[in-house]
């Protein structure tokens, strides 16, 4: 069973940064899957965020794009999103997904909270 380990999230001012990173357990696992992270604001539904696909292409939905940015390192088994001109509206439960037709996992999740 492979595990995907969080980390990076916390508490930050509005328009500053933070990076979150997910790692796989297992050597040299996520090169054939979609990674992507998610967040689940209290109340509300889990929302897909951002993708990026085998070859590094990336998708945002309008509320991250131009502020996130979601990165793949094949070598080190790790999604990353590095976060920018963070807003109170962001804060969440961040989860990355790592997915194939074969495969579908989560991380354990991180929190983002943004202070005004």
């Amino acid at each position: 069973q492979v595990q995907f380990v969080e980390s990076g999230g916390g508490l930050v001012q509005s328009g500053g940064s933070l990076s979150l990173s997910c790692t796989a357990s297992r050597p040299s696992f996520i090169s054939r899957y979609t990674g992507g992270w998610y967040r689940q604001a209290p109340g509300k539904a889990r929302e897909l965020i951002a993708t990026i696909s085998t070859r590094g292409s990336t998708n945002y939905t309008d509320s991250t794009k131009g502020r996130f940015t979601i990165s793949r390192d094949n070598w080190s088994n790790t999604i990353g999103l590095q976060m920018n001109s963070l807003e109170p509206e962001d804060t969440a439960v961040y989860y990355c997904r790592v997915w194939g037709s074969d495969a579908d996992y989560w991380g354990q999740g991180t929190q983002v909270t943004v202070s005004s």
